[in-house]
C-alpha cells in the first residue's frame, strides 16, 4: 500500500465510543470502565492493564482514547511511545501512565518506562496510578529487560482480535456517516481488495481521501481515490 499523508485537520480523533468492539468488547468495557468513559464512574485500580494484538487491532487507537477520556476530566496523564525522543521524568500530578508500542523501545526508554511504573504504582506520595500499556506481543515474549517484562504482565492482559471484513466494512460505514461521506459498496470494495486491510491503514486512507473530496469538491467515487492516488 502507497503510504499517504495525513491531513489531521479533519479528525476528530480517537474515542472510546468510536471504537467498534467486535470480538473485544471485553478490553473495550474494562477501558470503559476504568477511564470513565462518557457518563460512566471510573473504577480504577492499582492493577495494569496490558492490550497485546497484531498490528491494526486497535491497540494505540484505545490508548489514545484513553488518555483523551482522562484529559476530559481534567486529569494529566503521562504518554511514552518509540516516537517520544526525550521523555519527561514522572510527573506526581498525573492520573495515569499510558506507553504505546511496548516491544519497540530502546533501552533509554525501557529504563524510562521502568521509572514510570515504579512511581505509578509506589508512589511518594498521594495514591497508585494506573498503568495501560501495549504491544504487538504478550507480555512474557516482549522483548524487554525483565523487570519491566514481568510488571507489564502482572495485572489484566487482553489479547486484541483483528476484525473480520463484516466488521471492517460497519467500521468504515460508520466513520464515513459519521463524516457525512457516502461510501458507495464500490469503492469500499476498491479499499478492501486493493490496500492493507488493517483497520488502520483503511481509517487513514479514509482520512486522506475525505479532505481530498473536500479539496476537489468531488464525490468519493473510484476514479476520485486514483487521481488522489497519482497525485500523491
Amino acid at each position: 500500500m502507497k503510504q499517504l499523508a495525513l491531513d489531521i485537520g479533519l479528525s476528530t480523533g480517537p474515542t472510546l465510543a468510536r471504537f467498534f468492539a467486535g470480538p473485544n468488547e471485553a478490553a473495550l468495557q474494562h477501558l470503559r470502565l476504568a477511564a470513565g468513559d462518557g457518563s460512566s464512574v471510573a473504577t480504577r485500580s492499582p492493577v495494569p492493564t496490558f492490550l497485546w494484538g497484531e498490528p491494526g487491532s486497535g491497540k494505540t487507537h484505545l490508548l489514545r482514547a484513553v488518555r483523551h477520556a482522562l484529559r476530559e476530566q481534567g486529569s494529566g496523564v503521562g504518554w511514552l511511545d518509540p516516537g517520544v525522543a526525550e521523555p519527561p521524568e514522572f510527573d506526581e500530578n498525573w492520573a495515569a501512565v499510558v506507553m504505546d508500542d511496548v516491544h519497540l523501545y530502546n533501552t533509554a526508554l525501557q529504563a524510562t518506562a521502568f521509572n514510570w511504573f515504579v512511581n505509578a504504582i509506589s508512589p511518594a506520595s498521594g495514591s497508585q496510578r494506573w498503568v495501560l500499556a501495549a504491544g504487538n506481543l504478550p507480555p512474557a515474549d516482549l522483548p524487554l529487560r525483565d523487570d519491566l517484562r514481568s510488571r507489564l504482565g502482572w495485572g489484566h492482559v487482553f489479547q486484541l482480535q483483528l476484525l473480520g471484513e463484516a466488521e471492517r466494512r460497519a467500521v468504515l460505514r460508520q466513520e464515513a456517516d459519521s463524516r457525512g461521506v457516502f461510501l458507495g459498496d464500490d469503492v469500499m470494495d476498491y479499499m478492501l481488495n486493493r490496500f492493507s486491510r488493517d483497520l488502520g491503514s483503511l481509517m487513514r486512507l479514509l482520512d486522506q481521501l475525505d479532505a481530498f473530496a473536500l479539496r476537489t469538491q468531488r464525490a468519493v467515487t473510484i476514479p476520485l481515490l486514483k487521481t488522489m492516488l497519482e497525485s500523491e
